[in-house]
């Protein structure tokens, strides 16, 4: 927690973290969205790195928010609205462990939330298979590379062209009706 302004994290793997920053900027309540690496043993991990696979790091967003205007839950009902969390071998053209769905708690609190959240997903039925996100504590995050950050605003066209690409796009409007 920020003492100064009383912001919180949140940490959330989704698959590429380029599809990951885009929605979380622009709630309203969210201070500021980081891609980057957590999860794994190797320090300062660069992005070569943990594309190999063999790092333990996922590709994850750092959310950082204000809890008394967004709530964690609502954080997690627009995370589960971008990916498909039944995969377990990655999400859609992306394919590794690096590209699994994850959430890093950072409290006793999350962790009850991100667990009733993914119960109430098991239970509606949306998803044949079981729920595969992992629900995980938090350890060191690692800011991505500069190029990385804020890629959607920086190259719309290319991000736009890998969402619809990939299969994410696609997926998400079938399963939800919406696009980002």
């Amino acid at each position: 927690m920020d003492a100064e302004h009383n912001y919180v994290k949140a940490t959330l793997a989704g698959g590429c973290f380029w599809c990951m920053e885009s929605p979380f900027t622009k709630l309203v309540g969210v201070h500021k969205v980081i891609p980057g690496y957590t999860g794994g043993t190797v320090k300062d991990p660069t992005y070569e790195q943990v594309c190999t696979g063999t790092t333990g790091h996922f590709e994850a967003v750092e959310i950082t928010y204000d809890p008394r205007v967004i709530s964690y839950r609502k954080i997690l009902d627009v995370f589960w609205r971008q990916i498909n969390p039944s995969d377990l071998n990655g999400q859609f053209a992306d394919i590794g462990p690096q590209y699994r769905t994850a959430i890093f708690y950072h409290s006793e609190e999350q962790r009850i939330t991100a667990e009733e959240s993914k119960g109430e997903l098991e239970q509606s039925g949306r998803f044949k298979a079981p729920v595969a996100t992992l629900i995980l504590k938090a350890s060191k995050f690692y800011p991505a590379e500069e190029y990385h950050h804020g890629f959607y605003r920086k190259n719309p066209m290319r991000y736009t062209m890998y969402r619809k690409g990939s299969g994410r796009e696609g997926f998400l409007r079938m399963k939800w009706g919406v696009e980002e």
